[in-house]
Parts: C-alpha cells; structure tokens; sequence
C-alpha cells in the first residue's frame, strides 16, 4: 500500500526557524540545523527549507545554511525561496538538496518548471502554490505570492494543472487562510488540486493535532502532510503524529 509521508517545514528567516500566522506577525523559535537534525532522529519522512523572504527581497537563498542542514540529515530534502533560474536551482542541488521548491518565480516565468525539469528531472521540481479563497476565481481560490503579499489572478487549479503540464513533479499547496492557525488543514482546496493533476499533492497550512493530517491524508487525497507549528512548539512529536495516522489506518513508515 502506498505510504502517506509527514513532511516537517522550516520556514527560515535571517538564518532562524521562524513562525506566523497567515504569513503575519513571524517570530523566531530556533536554530533550523538543529531542528532539522532533531525531526530527522524523530523519524520524519521528509524535510522543507523555505527562505521565507527570499523572493520578496528579490535576493538569493542562504546557501550556508542550506548546507548544513544538509550535512545533518539523510531524508529527502526540498528548499525554496529566492530561486529564480535553474542556475539556482544548480546551487541548492549542489549544497545538498533532493529537491527545489519553486514558487512566485514560476508565475512569473512557467518555463523555469520546464527548465528545471529538463536538467534534474520531474521529481526535482516541486511547486509551491499559496492558495487563498477567492469568490471571483472559478475554483473559488486565487494563487498569491511573494509571501501571500502580491495577488496574480491565476485560479488555482488552472494553475496546478498548467504547472503540471510544464513538468512539475509535485505540488505543495499552502492554503494562506488556514496557514499557522492550528485549526487544520483546507480540505476542499487540497481535494480540489488532488483530485485535478496526477502528481503527487503535499498539503500545508494549519495542522494542529494529528487528527487533521487523518483528515487530509484521507478525506483531502493528499499524497503527504506538512507540519510545523504542532511540531515546534513540541505539542506533538513526528512519532506521537504517526502513531495516531497509522491507528487511524493511514498507511505511514513506522521505525
């Protein structure tokens, strides 16, 4: 049976684990090396690196940190943020990284997923996509970027289907509404791109006890869950998360 993943997000600023709400009021909790170091011994099944204002700042991603984190764990590893060529995406690979997350770069310029692609291969590329609801939108959602700041007037599942089409291998849709609140994930939105494309969906945003990820890993289709808030508060460990998951008949790697 196939395997449902857990996915801990290091969303990082000035070189420290950050945390918000909806994108808003971010405060610092912790060294992301150490961090990481401590879910991978937990048993996550994944890691993501996000350089939070990376793109927003139109600079480069923080190659030094990205390779640390690195050095310490032996998962996959995607980072995104600022990187807005395929140039970029050499760098992130060459410091360590399985997997390159591209977000507001590849609303501006689709043929960066291709060109990724071309290079690394499909399951390289992971498109991030900020989802936010929008009446005026066809599926009822609208894609944001540069953190949440900058509406596109892209639908969302116009958006996944096309990114698919250029050759993303993988889809992370972060629903801005529920993002940090702890109330649980968007499933309607999540269902929506599952449903839609036939890559691999992670979904993001507002995990706040494990029932949640039950809830999206089932009812919401999606291929893997993305934690951070219940994880880094220490409300809930990687195996207390998947423990309650595999309880629930959610298919999970157990250590």
């Amino acid at each position: 049976m196939f395997q449902k993943r857990i996915v801990v997000c290091l969303d990082v600023r000035d070189g420290k684990t950050t945390k918000g709400i909806r994108f808003k009021g971010n405060v610092d909790i912790g060294d992301p090396v150490v961090m990481a170091e401590e879910y991978y011994n937990q048993g996550v099944d994944e890691l993501v690196f996000y350089d939070i204002t990376a793109s927003a700042e139109r600079r480069g991603i923080m190659i030094d940190v990205v390779r640390r984190v690195a050095e310490k764990i032996f998962i996959p590893f995607c980072v995104g943020g600022g990187i807005a060529t395929v140039d970029d995406m050499s760098a992130v690979i060459l410091a360590g990284a399985e997997k390159v997350s591209i977000n507001s770069a590849a609303v501006r310029t689709p043929s960066i997923i291709t060109g990724g692609a071309r290079r690394y291969g499909s399951q390289c590329i992971v498109l991030g996509m900020d989802a936010k609801v929008d009446s005026s939108m066809p599926s009822g959602y609208g894609i944001v970027i540069d953190g949440g700041r900058v509406k596109t007037g892209k639908d969302m599942l116009e958006w996944a289907k096309e990114a698919e089409s250029l050759g993303a291998g993988e889809i992370v849709l972060n629903s801005i509404d529920a993002d940090g609140t702890r109330d649980g994930y968007e499933i309607t939105a999540t269902r929506l791109v599952s449903e839609s494309v036939g890559i691999p969906v992670v979904a993001s945003g507002g995990a706040g006890i494990p029932d949640h990820l039950v809830d999206v890993l089932t009812r919401g289709k999606a291929d893997a869950a993305l934690v951070a808030s219940m994880v880094h508060y220490g409300d809930f460990s990687v195996g207390e998360i998947k423990k309650v998951l595999s309880e629930s008949n959610v298919p999970v790697r157990l250590d």
